[in-house]
């Protein structure tokens, strides 16, 4: 999940008193990713290869796309979590004047 998806995300299943608090925390985050990385993939490329801080920045961003599907597929923001209470009214009513 790429920045805007991911902030866009989390601004709709956020309270909005929360709003803040978690963008700021998710941006501290990355600020601290982006800090340790350039020595780890310096230790990365002096053990192995040039391109292996590469391979390894890829499947960290398959694991954690992975993870956050896996986490988060069942929440839903506000809006659509209306839509499918009604869609589920809806669905009831109609099982039972059929039955």
């Amino acid at each position: 999940m790429d920045v805007p998806t991911r902030q866009s995300y989390t601004m709709a299943v956020v309270d909005p008193d929360e709003r803040t608090a978690t963008a700021g925390i998710t941006n501290v985050a990355r600020s601290a990713a982006k800090a340790a990385a350039p020595t780890f993939a310096g230790m990365a490329i002096n053990a192995a290869a040039l391109g292996l801080p590469f391979f390894i920045a890829g499947g960290l961003k398959i694991l954690y796309d992975g993870l956050i599907y896996l986490n988060f597929r069942n929440v839903h923001p506000p809006e659509e979590a209306e839509i499918q209470r009604k869609k589920q009214l809806a669905a009831q009513a109609r099982a039972s004047g059929a039955t």
